[in-house]
């Protein structure tokens, strides 16, 4: 009778039982009499032990390399020191494939070595962990506004014209005409609410940004809902339950994706409701105020010394490997030279550009919108999300209504992430009466032809509604503690990375 096959996350149900797994090696060491192989199947990793008189299955492992792929059948024990707390004493082997000369090797590699391979570098434990932690914030994203009673409408990837500023479109020949990739659902997505009342978008949009910063993608992915009847409170409250709702699944269910990150959790269990809340002009006089300056001016000595530290560290690990004859301390030391040297390059970088950016901050004009390194410098003096609204109109979209009290100023909002990682959202009530918004479009100077059909939005039964997005890989960067953006995505895209 042939044994089960489990999943490793499921082999504490089948202890002291006979069971097959199968999955592709991740480490493997043996000392002559017994060896250690370290399978993943994707649920999780299992320490398997073979012994020499084990055979065939002992002679089998000789032939495997990392990533070869295999089936066992052994018996499940508790080992508190494994993986897991079980491992498996293996009495069968079968190899399915020996891979040999697998390309990322277990030492350190560079980072566009990994993006060019990035096919084989999601298969390591960081990019897993990341991987089901963004499946997570997806899953509770849909269930959250699906709990709301909000309906999924898919708007076009192929539109018409631009929605978020015409220099960022990406253009298509679509029969001979050109279109472009969609920078939002948005517009698209206040018809239907206007059918079904609360409804929302989730799917990829693009921006022909060219930017390489460690926030910026070409390609990306937004969960975009739309409220009738609904004010800037409303969007608030909204975006706010959705962010907390996010971060209490991911804590609830990847701790160990998270530690194995090396992700401190303590900063995500400090979100929660309310958030802290300031108006653009306020935001201007934060950035411009003496105690900002003297928080970066603290910032910069810190980083300062930090480098210093870090270049000692890297000539004591350089020095380290050139005593090392172990293989697998050249592969230990080598990935801990290559991560200092990641974060001394991210810190130089921080202490060259922090003055300028102190006198940026402090000479801050009113009516300029907010950079990436203002957001950070405001982020960073909260714990939990920072809520900015009104915005100067003139330098937000066309479609965003004025506040009546301060014509000036827009009633939109943006949620920055904490720590630095920047916004995470942006809406606003959107204009909906037709002179305002036709005078508007023409200050913009744009051809209102394509836009008869949102117009008519206006024309025919238009009501007060609202609706922002929320970007998932930059929410996921910020969950994680991720440098760069780049890992959220299993195949990212941005200037000059198009391969695989």
């Amino acid at each position: 009778m042939p044994h089960p096959t489990v999943s490793i996350a499921d082999l504490s149900r089948h202890l002291d039982q006979t069971v097959s797994l199968q999955g592709w090696v991740e480490a493997l060491r043996s000392s002559g009499k017994v060896a250690f192989l370290l399978l993943r199947d994707g649920t999780g990793s299992c320490q398997c032990v073979i012994e020499a008189r084990t055979e065939p299955a002992f002679t089998a492992v000789a032939g495997l390399h990392q990533e070869g792929s295999l089936r066992l059948t052994g018996r499940a024990r508790p080992d508190d020191r494994a993986p897991g707390g079980v491992e498996i004493a293996v009495e069968t082997i079968e190899v399915v494939q020996s891979a040999e000369g697998y390309p990322i090797a277990r030492k350190a590699h560079g980072v566009d070595f990994l993006l060019q391979h990035r096919h084989l570098w999601l298969r390591s434990a960081r990019q897993t962990a990341i991987a089901r932690i963004r499946h997570t914030v997806i899953s509770a994203i849909r269930g959250y506004f699906d709990d709301l009673g909000f309906t999924l409408v898919d708007t076009p990837i192929l539109a018409p014209g631009a929605a978020e500023g015409a220099g960022t479109l990406f253009t298509v020949d679509y029969f001979g005409e050109p279109v472009y990739l969609a920078q939002t659902g948005q517009l698209y997505l206040e018809a239907a609410a206007q059918a079904l009342g609360k409804v929302y978008c989730f799917g990829p949009t693009f921006r022909a940004e060219k930017s390489k910063t460690r926030r910026h993608l070409a390609e990306f992915w937004m969960v975009e809902p739309e409220v009738a009847w609904a004010d800037l409170p409303d969007l608030e409250a909204l975006a706010e339950g959705l962010i907390c709702r996010v971060v209490e699944r991911v804590l609830g269910g990847h701790r160990a994706d998270l530690d194995r990150l090396g992700r401190d959790p303590a900063p995500l269990e400090a979100i929660r409701a309310p958030f802290p809340r300031v108006t653009y002009t306020e935001a201007v006089e934060i950035l411009r105020s003496p105690e900002t300056r003297a928080t970066l001016e603290a910032e910069q000595a810190r980083d300062l010394a930090a480098v210093e530290a870090l270049r000692k560290e890297i000539a004591g690990l350089d020095s380290q490997l050139g005593q090392a004859t172990k293989a697998w301390k050249q592969e230990k030391l080598g990935q801990e030279i290559q991560a200092a040297q990641e974060r001394l390059r991210e810190l130089e970088m921080a202490v060259e550009n922090r003055p300028g950016h102190m006198e940026d901050a402090a000479a801050f004009a009113w009516g300029r919108d907010l950079g990436g390194d203002e957001e950070t410098i405001l982020s960073r003096r909260f714990d939990r999300p920072l809520v900015i609204t009104r915005y100067p109109k003139a330098a937000k979209a066309f479609y965003m209504k004025s506040d009546p009290e301060n014509p000036r100023v827009a009633l939109n909002l943006d949620i920055l992430a904490p720590e630095g990682y920047g916004e995470i959202v942006g809406g606003s009530v959107r204009e909906d009466d037709l002179a305002a918004l036709e005078a508007r479009m023409a200050e913009e100077g744009m051809d209102p032809a394509p836009y008869q059909w949102y117009l008519d939005l206006r024309r025919y039964g238009s009501v007060p509604h609202g609706g922002f997005g929320l970007g998932v890989e930059r929410t996921v960067a910020w969950i994680c503690g991720l440098r760069h953006i780049r890992e959220t995505i299993a195949f990212p895209r941005f200037m000059g990375r198009l391969y695989p």
